[in-house]
């Protein structure tokens, strides 16, 4: 019998936020942004699950190239653009589209024999401070872009650094933004995910929704169920083995529990190496048969423990859910220090998964 852990990826919830990323930006197009295996939810599943999405957005050539042979035939952008003359020619050849942030990667465009022309989009840096050129740069990159042949169409883009912390917003970045781009009249993409979900000025031409399209929120503030977004992963491993602890009984490496009273706990099939946080504290929720639960103790390699004090009718070969449809990832992420976005993509290759269509 295969080990009791599996994820299930949920593509119905995968298509119901693409189309809810549609419904919020009406007037806009849509990147499915799939970089990271999909969010560790699979670049395949990603595209069984959006066959009409109006393009994708990924990182590496490699993931590209994956699209493409999967049969996608719509838009590819690369957001980190190339990182070589010859993935530029590669562009060309399979019809890529890719970020220029540089000046190498400029230079490129400017000195390289390719099949065809590229679309360009261009990246400015209004206060991220991590890729893009100088903002105020744009006039003079845009004609210089212009006078390229190796260039199809030219849009504008930038990336937000606080579209999901209220307090700081988008207005100063998109002050920036604007300033440098008046008067160039170019097709634009702003908002990802936050912005897309909160601030409508930001949306344009193009949207790119990253996390909101696996069922994760991108505020602190509000959940992705406040939001309309659906799960679209689910972890679930079985309880494998049960102690019953008397008052001063630890629990797992470091004895960093110690039983108050009397306990019962159930020892489960998920551990670090699952792509479970390891430093997850007491008290992170879990579902054990549908019923809220909390994780006891240290996280070891292969295993954690969960209570069944409260539950007499769990045991061995009970469901945890240890995030998913019934148990937000945000809230575990929230209780383990850190986002949804590194659960995600943190699932190890060991874990089985299966497909919901």
């Amino acid at each position: 019998m295969t080990r009791p852990i599996r994820a299930v990826i949920h593509t119905a919830a995968l298509a119901a936020n693409y189309a809810h990323a549609k419904a919020c930006a009406p007037a806009s197009q849509v990147f499915a942004v799939v970089k990271a295996n999909a969010y560790g939810h699979g670049i395949a599943n990603m595209v069984a699950a959006l066959p009409n999405a109006d393009a994708f957005a990924t990182l590496e050539m490699s993931s590209a190239r994956s699209l493409r042979a999967l049969g996608v035939t719509q838009p590819i952008l690369l957001l980190e653009g190339v990182f070589s003359a010859a993935e530029l020619q590669l562009c060309a050849e399979q019809s890529f589209w890719l970020a220029v942030h540089d000046e190498r990667g400029l230079a490129w465009l400017e000195t390289t024999a390719l099949a065809c022309p590229v679309h360009v989009f261009l990246k400015l840096n209004t206060g991220m401070n991590r890729l893009g050129f100088p903002a105020e740069q744009a006039p003079a990159l845009v004609a210089r872009l212009k006078q390229c042949s190796n260039v199809a169409s030219i849009t504008l883009m930038a990336h937000f650094a606080s579209a999901d912390v209220p307090e700081l917003g988008v207005a100063a970045q998109c002050a920036r933004f604007d300033a440098a781009c008046a008067g160039l009249d170019l097709p634009k993409t702003l908002a990802n995910s936050a912005a897309l979900l909160a601030y409508p000025e930001t949306h344009h031409q193009w949207v790119r929704p990253g996390i909101s399209l696996y069922g994760s929120s991108p505020f602190s503030t509000k959940s992705a169920k406040e939001l309309g977004l659906q799960a679209a992963m689910t972890l679930t491993a079985e309880v494998i083995g049960v102690q019953n602890l008397q008052a001063g009984d630890a629990v797992g490496y470091g004895a960093s529990f110690v039983a108050d009273r009397v306990m019962r706990i159930g020892t489960v099939a998920c551990g670090y190496a699952d792509g479970y946080p390891r430093h997850a504290p007491t008290g992170t929720p879990v579902l054990v048969d549908g019923v809220a639960s909390r994780l006891i103790g240290r996280i070891s390699m292969d295993m954690l423990a969960v209570d069944l004090s409260e539950l007499p009718n769990s045991g061995v070969g009970s469901q945890v859910e240890l995030w998913g449809a019934n148990l937000s990832i945000d809230d575990v992420a929230t209780a383990a220090g850190t986002i949804g976005y590194e659960l995600m993509c943190a699932v190890a290759a060991r874990v089985p998964v299966f497909v919901e269509y």
